[in-house]
C-alpha cells in the first residue's frame, strides 16, 4: 500500500503539473489571439485612413503616407509570422503534453503578444499623425457628392434646353456637339474618387457644370436670338427702302446748290448720289447674306452682316442728310447772314464776360483764344461783304462755327477751374 500510495501521489502530482502548464499556455494563446485580432482591426482602420488621404491628398503627401504604411505593414507581417509560428510550435491539445513544452509555448505566445501589442501601438501612433490629413481629406470628400450632382443636373438642364431649341425648329448642331463632348467626362465622374481622386473629380465636376451651363444658356437664348435677328432684318429692310426713297432728294438738292451757290459750297457733296446708290445695293446684298446665315443658324455671320448693313446705312443716311442740311443752311445764311453773325458774337461776349468775372484783367490763357476768335469773326464778315454776287457761304458758316467752338472751349476751361 505504501508503494501504491507513493505511486498514486506521484501520478497525481505529475498530472497536476501538466494540467497547470497547459492551462497557462492556453491562457497565453487566448491573450495572443486577442492581440492579433485587435492588431488586425487596427490595421484595417489604418488602411482606411491611408486610402482616405490618398483619395483627397496631394500626390507627394499621398506617396509619403503610402510608403510609411507599407513599411509598417512589412514589420507587422514579420510579427504576425512569429505569432503564427508560436501557435504551431506546440499542440496544446495533445493528450500527453510535456510540461516543459507547454511552458515554452507559453513564453513564445507571451512574447508574440507583446510584439503584436507593440505594433498595434505603433499603428495607433501612425494613425494619430495622419489625423489632420484625414480630416482635410474627409472635408474634401464631403464636397464631391454635391459637386457631382450639380454637374449631372447641369447636363440634364442643357439637354432639356437643347431639345426645346430643336422643337422650335433650331438645329443647334454646334451646341449638340459641345454637349456630346461632355459624355466621357460624365463617365469619369461616375467612376468616382477611388479611381481619379478627389481633386481631379472636383475639378472635373466643376468643369462639366460650367460647360453644360454655357450650353444650356446658349440653347435657351437661341429662339430669342433668332427672333432678334429677324426683327433687325425687318428694321434694316425698312431703312433701306426709306434711304432709297430719300436718295431721290439728293439730285434736286445738288442741282439747286450748283445753280445758286459757288462751287466751294457743294463740291464735297457732288458724289453723294452715286455713293448712296452703291450703299443701297451693298446693303441689300449684305442683308440677303444675313438672312441666309440666319437660316443656316450661323449666328455670328448673321450678326456680322447685320452690323455691316447698319454701318452702310448710317453713312449713306448721313450723306443724304448732309446734302439737304447744306441747302437749308445756305438758304438761311443767304437770306439773313446777320443772324449767324449775331450767334457768334453772342457766344464770344458770353465767354468774355465769364473771363472777366471777379478780375481786373482776364487770364491770358482765356483772353488769347477769345481775341483770336474775334479777329477770325471780323475777317469772315469782311470776306462775305467783299465777295460780290457769289460769296462762299459755306466757308463763312464754317468760320463762324469755329468761332463758337472756341468760345465754348474757353467757357469749359474757365469753369473747369
Amino acid at each position: 500500500m505504501a508503494g501504491g500510495g507513493g505511486g498514486g501521489r506521484g501520478g497525481w502530482w505529475g498530472g497536476g503539473r501538466r494540467d497547470g502548464a497547459r492551462a497557462d499556455a492556453r491562457a497565453a494563446r487566448e491573450a495572443a489571439q486577442e492581440s492579433f485580432y485587435e492588431l488586425d482591426s487596427a490595421q484595417r482602420d489604418a488602411l482606411l485612413a491611408v486610402e482616405t488621404v490618398k483619395s483627397a491628398g496631394e500626390p507627394a503627401t499621398s506617396r509619403r503616407v503610402e510608403q510609411e504604411f507599407a513599411d509598417l505593414v512589412a514589420r507587422i507581417d514579420q510579427v504576425t509570422v512569429a505569432y503564427l509560428g508560436a501557435l504551431d510550435a506546440v499542440d496544446l491539445e495533445a493528450a500527453e503534453l510535456d510540461p516543459s513544452a507547454a511552458s515554452r509555448a507559453k513564453q513564445q505566445l507571451e512574447q508574440a503578444k507583446r510584439e503584436l501589442d507593440a505594433k498595434r501601438t505603433e499603428l495607433g501612433t501612425f494613425v494619430g499623425r495622419l489625423q489632420p490629413l484625414v480630416e482635410h481629406a474627409e472635408a474634401q470628400l464631403i464636397r464631391v457628392t454635391p459637386a457631382v450632382e450639380r454637374a449631372k443636373q447641369a447636363l440634364l438642364a442643357a439637354t432639356v434646353a437643347l431639345e426645346q431649341a430643336r422643337g422650335a425648329g433650331l438645329t443647334a448642331d454646334d451646341l449638340a456637339a459641345r454637349l456630346a463632348e461632355l459624355a466621357p467626362e460624365l463617365s469619369r465622374l461616375n467612376q468616382g474618387v477611388s479611381q481619379h481622386g478627389v481633386p481631379a473629380t472636383l475639378q472635373r465636376a466643376e468643369d462639366v457644370a460650367r460647360r453644360a451651363e454655357a450650353v444650356r444658356a446658349e440653347a435657351a437664348q437661341l429662339p430669342e436670338r433668332a427672333g432678334e435677328i429677324d426683327r433687325r432684318v425687318g428694321t434694316l429692310r425698312t431703312r433701306i427702302d426709306a434711304l432709297e426713297n430719300r436718295a431721290g432728294t439728293v439730285e434736286p438738292a445738288l442741282s439747286e446748290l450748283r445753280r445758286r451757290f459757288s462751287t466751294a459750297c457743294w463740291q464735297d457733296l457732288q458724289n453723294v448720289s452715286a455713293q448712296t446708290a452703291d450703299a443701297v445695293r451693298s446693303a441689300r446684298s449684305r442683308l440677303t447674306e444675313a438672312v441666309r446665315a440666319r437660316g443656316d443658324q450661323r449666328w455670328a455671320d448673321a450678326t456680322s452682316a447685320i452690323g455691316t448693313v447698319r454701318a452702310l446705312l448710317e453713312t449713306a443716311e448721313g450723306s443724304v442728310t448732309a446734302v439737304n442740311e447744306r441747302l437749308r443752311q445756305l438758304n438761311e445764311v443767304q437770306h439773313d447772314p446777320q443772324r449767324e453773325i449775331e450767334r457768334a458774337r453772342f457766344a464770344l461776349r458770353d465767354a468774355q464776360r465769364l473771363a472777366m468775372a471777379g478780375r481786373q484783367a482776364p487770364d491770358p490763357r482765356h483772353a488769347g483764344p477769345l481775341d483770336a476768335a474775334v479777329g477770325r469773326l471780323d475777317r469772315a464778315v469782311a470776306s462775305l461783304e467783299q465777295a460780290g454776287r457769289h460769296p462762299d457761304y459755306w466757308q463763312f458758316l464754317t468760320e463762324l462755327a469755329a468761332v463758337r467752338e472756341t468760345a465754348a472751349e474757353v467757357v469749359t476751361m474757365i469753369r473747369g477751374h
